[in-house]
């Protein structure tokens, strides 16, 4: 294997079809250059270290100096007011804060908190394509032309992650405006200024927090039935302090936000690669539910897991990982591997036993799962039923440049109509 395939996978050059490289990869299923980070890229090996206590989440346990070329990238996303989010902290304060996080989220203490919100994914969904039909624009006689993005993924999932923390609607907009922000953090311009970018994201933060703050501090007084409220008020004899709670809160809006607007534009561009499966969802719109755990492993919103530290010498495979090394999990490339699935470069929302590494496994596993999983369920099937033989204007479309959140940056498309 050629020492740069790390270097190729954040090429942006592979970022529209970096799967050979993957199956380049599962071919030393534990790899090193003897520099940079241990590489895992095969299902079986990547589902036990997402279960293995041993390996850590907290980036303060990696050994100082451990190679790591994404590192930068991931440190530039992180805000430098707040404290890290549960997603990167291990037990015992993980399994606090995310126990206080999913008191009020989902079951058993909150089991109809994603059911109850599906009239507001219908309404939303509805209003975002009659916004759409509204102002298409054409491109000749009955053809009109659509970003999937910018007009459909993006303001979508940040809609209803207002709704669940109880934004007020007539500050949704704002939101919108910062989750745009620090969505462009996250995948940087090359040609913009460093410098400036760092300060429009630094002040996007910290307009965000001092919002939340108010909000929370308004809640504590006037409580209502909504997530924040539930999250500042503390159940089960626990509590969270305010930097804890603006920290689970950013969590919620960034990562939640990030992954869904990948999750969706990736199942429209491939129902529109499959379109005998877009035909089917259209007449059966049933077949969304396997459908998207299909999407799920064939394209994960979240390409890898950089952020893991073995916090012992561990064997895998042969190989000695040694303590305080950087680890990435290369999740897309385990959900493509031959050992596990039959067929992995094959689409096929009929597969069964799907048991995919598209939202993790084990503590870390996608804390939004149940929301996203109806998101994208939802947009997807409205998206087919409306779209009046959807076709793509630009194949492969633009990618962003984050490697690790893959997904299109803009999907032009062309219909016929707009169904109502």
């Amino acid at each position: 294997m050629k020492q740069g395939i790390l270097t190729d996978i954040l090429d942006y050059a592979n970022r529209a079809n970096p799967y050979p490289l993957y199956a380049e990869l599962r071919r030393t299923p534990v790899f090193h250059d003897g520099e940079g980070p241990y590489v895992v890229s095969t299902y079986h090996e990547i589902m036990a270290l997402l279960h293995d206590p041993r390996l850590s989440s907290d980036q303060r346990n990696r050994t100082a100096g451990a190679a790591d070329p994404l590192a930068e990238e991931e440190g530039e996303s992180e805000g430098t007011t707040l404290p890290p989010g549960f997603l990167k902290l291990d037990p015992p304060e993980h399994d606090r804060l995310r126990r206080m996080t999913n008191r009020p989220f989902g079951p058993p203490h909150a089991p109809h908190r994603i059911e109850s919100m599906r009239g507001d994914l219908d309404e939303t969904v509805k209003n975002l394509i009659d916004d759409i039909a509204d102002g298409a624009s054409g491109t000749g006689e009955g053809t009109e032309r659509i970003d999937i993005v910018d007009q459909f993924s993006y303001p979508f999932p940040v809609t209803m992650i207002c709704r669940l923390l109880g934004v007020p609607r007539e500050d949704e907009a704002r939101f919108h405006v910062w989750a745009d922000t620090l969505a462009a953090s996250l995948d940087p311009d090359p040609s913009a200024d460093v410098a400036e970018r760092a300060k429009v994201t630094q002040d996007a933060r910290m307009e965000l927090g001092m919002y939340l703050a108010g909000l929370i501090e308004e809640r504590r007084k006037n409580p209502k039935d909504d997530m924040l409220s539930q999250l500042a008020a503390g159940q089960g004899g626990e509590s969270m302090s305010t930097m804890e709670l603006l920290s689970t809160a950013a969590l919620l809006l960034i990562a939640g936000h990030e992954t869904t607007v990948n999750l969706i534009t990736n199942g429209m561009l491939t129902l529109l690669r499959n379109p005998d499966v877009l035909q089917r969802l259209r007449a059966e719109p049933g077949l969304a539910v396997p459908l998207v755990e299909e999407l799920l492993r064939f394209e994960p919103p979240v390409q890898l897991l950089p952020q893991r530290t073995p916090l012992v010498d561990i064997e895998v495979c042969g190989v000695t990982i040694p303590k305080g090394s950087a680890m990435w999990l290369m999740l897309a490339a385990g959900n493509r591997d031959p050992q596990r699935f039959e067929n992995p470069d094959r689409f096929d929302p009929d597969r069964k036993d799907v048991q995919h590494l598209g939202l993790g496994s084990g503590i870390h596993s996608c804390f939004g799962a149940p929301l996203a999983r109806l998101e994208a369920q939802k947009a997807l099937s409205e998206l087919a039923r409306r779209l009046e033989n959807p076709r793509l204007l630009e194949d492969p479309p633009p990618y962003r440049q984050n490697a690790v959140l893959r997904g299109p940056r803009h999907l032009m498309v062309a219909c016929d109509g707009i169904r109502p």
